[in-house]
């Protein structure tokens, strides 16, 4: 059975319903990350909240937004660009991504170096219960700290304790200008020793990516700011190939929709993300095959394998199978290094769905 809330109590009163039947659940938006993390199995009832798609609160002086969990992300980010207002998580699939789906799975992108992850940019949520309650937690005060642990626990637990309704963010001021600075490599050592000049230097770039592919490593830096702070990089980064514009955009583009553009043309493709130490980027961009990209100012890498069969990890940091066919994430471990406080998910997982209803096995396989 499929159903499709158009308020917040209405999603409240489905998942009580299906509580009190003890039916399993399915918890989604538009479905775009559908290969990312645990199987999607067989459930008795689907909760879609792509209808729950309205801006509840948005002054744009207070630099603060509420929307509901169906809202696309799309829409969302061209009603803040008319005042010159952003949320820079740049997610993966952004043009059909809702916002409880992007939070819920706790996805990012380029310029989280600089503004941070999802946990940064949400203030405040609204969160549907199998009991059939509505808990509001946090605000649209940015300093507001009021019961904001228990929104961090939602984000990317991809739907397996409660049902996101509403999200609150802290908002930013678009930059008055950009410009990407573009060097090329043909060893990680050269790379990882420009990559560190910048991150050693009174810089502060919005991103700082590398990119792997056969023709060696491209260190990729998004500048941000007034023309007089983006012609001092242009000072710091002599001989860097310089991108703007139109072309600017075009390039970000492509590794922010690097892994969708990937999953297209491998049906049977699979991304390994790494988390580990600035240090380390080196040495897990070596280990992966000939893709790879590593957001190179925040210890996030991402190895993509043609063949899901074929994938490996690197010999450092903590590695989970973001993304692999269905077939493949039934039967394999894709979290083989869960740290020293799943013992405590496992219990807060028990308090909120105690006869495991919610998105079953969503994360990693392991809950």
């Amino acid at each position: 059975m499929l159903v499709a809330p158009t308020a917040a109590e209405e999603l409240a009163g489905h998942l009580a319903d299906a509580n009190g039947k003890q039916q399993s659940i399915t918890l989604g938006g538009q479905s775009t990350k559908h290969r990312m993390a645990g199987p999607l199995h067989d459930s008795d009832v689907t909760i879609t909240t792509r209808c729950l798609n309205r801006v509840l609160q948005y002054d744009p002086r207070d630099l603060t937004i509420s929307v509901e969990a169906g809202m696309p992300f799309a829409e969302l980010s061209r009603i803040l660009a008319e005042h010159r207002q952003m949320i820079p998580l740049d997610p993966p699939f952004a043009g059909q991504a809702t916002v409880g789906g992007i939070v819920a799975a706790n996805v990012s992108g380029p310029r989280r170096r600089l503004y941070g992850a999802a946990r940064d940019l949400v203030i405040g949520m609204t969160l549907a219960t199998l009991e059939g309650k509505l808990i509001r937690t946090g605000g649209l005060v940015v300093k507001n700290v009021a019961g904001l642990d228990i929104a961090k626990l939602m984000i990317g637990s991809f739907g397996t304790l409660a049902a996101i309704a509403v999200v609150n963010f802290r908002l930013h001021p678009m930059p008055a200008a950009t410009r990407t600075f573009v060097q090329q490599f043909d060893r990680i050592e050269s790379a990882m020793a420009a990559r560190n000049q910048v991150l050693q230097s009174r810089l502060q770039p919005a991103a700082i990516d590398i990119l792997k592919s056969l023709n060696g490593y491209q260190l990729l830096v998004q500048a941000a700011g007034s023309l007089s702070v983006l012609d001092r990089y242009s000072r710091e980064l002599p001989g860097a190939q310089i991108v703007e514009g139109a072309q600017e955009e075009a390039l970000w583009r492509t590794i922010r929709e690097y892994t969708p553009e990937f999953l297209a043309k491998h049906e049977n493709g699979a991304v390994v993300r790494v988390s580990c130490t600035l240090s380390d980027i080196g040495t897990v961009l070596e280990s992966f095959p000939a893709s790879a990209l590593a957001r190179a100012g925040s210890g996030v890498c991402y190895g993509y394998f043609a063949e899901a069969s074929s994938l490996r990890y690197p010999p450092v940091g903590t590695s989970v199978i973001e993304f692999a066919p269905p077939g493949f994430r039934c039967t394999q471990d894709l979290w083989p290094q869960p740290g020293t406080d799943f013992e405590m998910m496992k219990l807060i997982k028990q308090m909120f769905d105690p006869h495991a209803l919610l998105n079953r096995g969503r994360l990693y396989g392991r809950i």
